[in-house]
């Protein structure tokens, strides 16, 4: 590979209560992701690899072509932006996972995505 690829991404997330139903143990997160190409050369985002953990420890894993449907290419200096979602049994967890790109030479490379909280913001009046 001649350059390595550098690929930033930045996750917000927040709870969708109008989705959600806590007596049944419901909790919907959205997640918009925005994939940053800092690199020379375009990519394109393959598959994604997510580990979904509940309050209670509990894991999901989630793996799949592309991200909504979509295997974008992103141009130097371009990103990419989506918004996804989950839903939890917990008020709270937490998600971390990979991105698999490719480069313009073809060699595919992994960008980690950091652990993120989803977690219900407490009002208290």
């Amino acid at each position: 590979m001649s350059e390595m690829a550098r690929v930033c991404v930045h996750v917000l997330s927040q709870y969708v209560e109008s989705q959600s139903s806590p007596e049944e143990d419901r909790y919907v997160f959205a997640y918009t992701i925005t994939v940053r190409n800092l690199g020379r050369n375009s990519v394109q985002l393959l598959s994604r690899y997510w580990l979904i953990t509940n309050g209670n420890g509990r894991e999901t894993e989630v793996q799949g072509e592309g991200v909504v449907g979509e295997q974008p290419h992103i141009a130097p200096g371009s990103e990419f932006q989506y918004t996804s979602g989950a839903i939890l049994e917990t008020p709270m967890g937490t998600m971390q996972g990979h991105y698999v790109m490719v480069d313009a030479e073809g060699e595919s490379f992994r960008v980690e995505i950091p652990v993120f909280r989803l977690a219900v913001q407490t009002h208290i009046h």
